[in-house]
């Protein structure tokens, strides 16, 4: 990692140099339905005639992965490129009026181990587009994305896209269930030595330890950045023409602040850019989760949407004050990647320094690192009335101990507003699924449109569940 940090050092002290070259105009004009049809040859896969437990595939550069990308093996401490070979590929039904250059390199690099315990290889993580990757667990499927960094996402300028350029992949022993990967980051602010461990399993970790060297001053440093997808949901108070009744990567922020509060902000696909921001310090983790397991909730049969993963951000070391932002941006596609979250200290990120970021991510199914009270399970919205302006909002909490309440139990909720009014307020026992269900009525004001909404069930003096936020909109 030394001599990573000292190249990142480097590199941060000379201009910033974009690499697309190389690339034919077949490959970088190609479409994505063409680009699709080139796959790596599993029987190329790096390590497989050794019989290791980790084995390495490539990403072909073209549509858009225009990046440069080398990849290169560690073994006893010596360094071996991997040269690009087209025998790698098989191009499927494209004709190119030439071969790709030997100089035409890679996309980016995927990983695969024996997830299941048995002989086959399965494919466990992914490190593809600019600095964007993903991993999942076992009976998980791929969905929301991790990142190097965000760089001004949010602000009223364009985003920076970090690129991670190269890699170097520790060859692994015959008995490991852990792989080591480093990566070098570069974009026109800042460089960055990423160093990720890897450990597949019922709950996969990528173990991530980061140094960071800036360039010149950005103005939102986003660390842990996640970019998920919700097209859709039983949340989604207008009229969207499909047969699925849910459509999302992730249905929520769930954050774990360091005071012990756990707060569920139930995400949407809003008509205007949202930039939702939760202030901490030291906070305990954050994450995007899929907590809606259900099949019947989804309907497709093809992205098994109730298995994608949730991504869990458990901090390692201190990270002072700052705060969760996430942010929720107009879509109108479930291609779209809508939905991001990323911590952002309160310390500024400025030309010459350098930062030390640390963190583990947790690739999930269950909810085996949330809190043991009340959780969110769902948020429903609808018209109270016809040619009301009234919202009737209907917030379901289950968890071990609420389903032990008797039904006549004082359990009750505080609930506020940041605008508008609040009647009907009821607690309920819900039979249907062992918890309580919160049911209000909103009364939005004239003249102020967004309404931040905060909730957590209680009985007495004594806390129940997790605190609900939601932020609705007419607009």
């Amino acid at each position: 990692m030394g001599e990573l940090e000292q190249r990142a050092k480097k590199l941060a002290a000379k201009p910033f140099t974009k690499d697309e070259g190389d690339l034919p105009d077949f490959l970088s004009n190609m479409d994505s339905e063409h680009y699709r049809d080139i796959h790596f040859k599993p029987e190329k896969s790096l390590w497989r005639e050794e019989r290791l437990p980790f084995q390495v595939q490539l990403f072909h550069r073209g549509y858009m992965y225009k990046d440069r990308v080398a990849v290169n093996l560690v073994s006893g401490g010596q360094v071996q490129p991997v040269p690009y070979s087209s025998d790698f590929f098989d191009f499927g039904q494209n004709l190119f009026p030439a071969a790709p250059p030997p100089t035409v390199s890679y996309a980016g690099v995927r990983f695969h181990y024996p997830l299941r315990k048995g002989d086959g290889q399965e494919d466990v993580a992914v490190f593809l587009g600019a600095s964007a990757f993903r991993a999942v667990g076992m009976g998980q499927v791929y969905g929301l994305s991790a990142r190097g960094l965000a760089i001004d996402t949010g602000l009223p300028k364009a985003e920076e896209v970090p690129v991670f350029k190269e890699f170097w992949v520790e060859k692994p022993a015959p008995n490991a269930d852990k792989l080591t990967v480093y990566a070098l980051l570069d974009s026109p602010s800042a460089t960055g030595a990423f160093r990720f461990v890897l450990r597949p399993g019922l709950a996969t970790t990528i173990d991530v330890n980061s140094r960071v060297y800036f360039r010149k001053n950005v103005d939102r440093l986003g660390v842990a950045p996640l970019t998920s997808m919700y097209f859709h949901g039983e949340n989604t108070d207008r009229f969207i023409d499909d047969f699925r009744p849910e459509v999302h990567d992730s249905d929520g922020l769930l954050m774990a602040r360091n005071s012990g509060e756990w707060t569920w902000r139930s995400l949407n696909n809003p008509r205007q850019l949202r930039i939702s921001v939760l202030k901490d310090i030291s906070p305990k983790g954050f994450g995007l989760m899929q907590r809606d397991r259900a099949f019947d909730h989804y309907q497709d049969l093809d992205a098994r949407y109730q298995q994608r993963s949730s991504l869990w951000v458990e901090p390692l070391g201190d990270w002072g004050a700052g705060s969760v932002y996430l942010i929720e941006i107009p879509s109108e596609a479930e291609k779209y990647d809508n939905i991001v979250a990323f911590w952002v200290s309160d310390q500024p990120a400025l030309k010459g320094q350098e930062r030390v970021f640390n963190y583990r991510l947790h690739y999930l199914l269950d909810s085996s690192l949330e809190p043991d009270g009340g959780r969110v399970v769902s948020t429903r919205v609808g018209l109270q009335a016809a040619g009301s302006n009234k919202r009737r909002f209907a917030v379901d909490f289950v968890g071990d101990e609420l389903k032990y309440f008797s039904d006549k139990a004082a359990v009750e909720a505080e609930l506020s507003a940041s605008s508008g009014k609040i009647s009907d307020v009821a607690v309920t026992r819900n039979s249907e699924t062992g918890g309580w269900r919160l049911s209000f009525v909103l009364e939005p004001a004239v003249d102020k449109d967004v309404v931040d909404l905060r909730a957590y069930l209680k009985s007495g003096g004594e806390v129940l569940s997790e605190t609900w936020l939601y932020q609705w909109s007419a607009k």
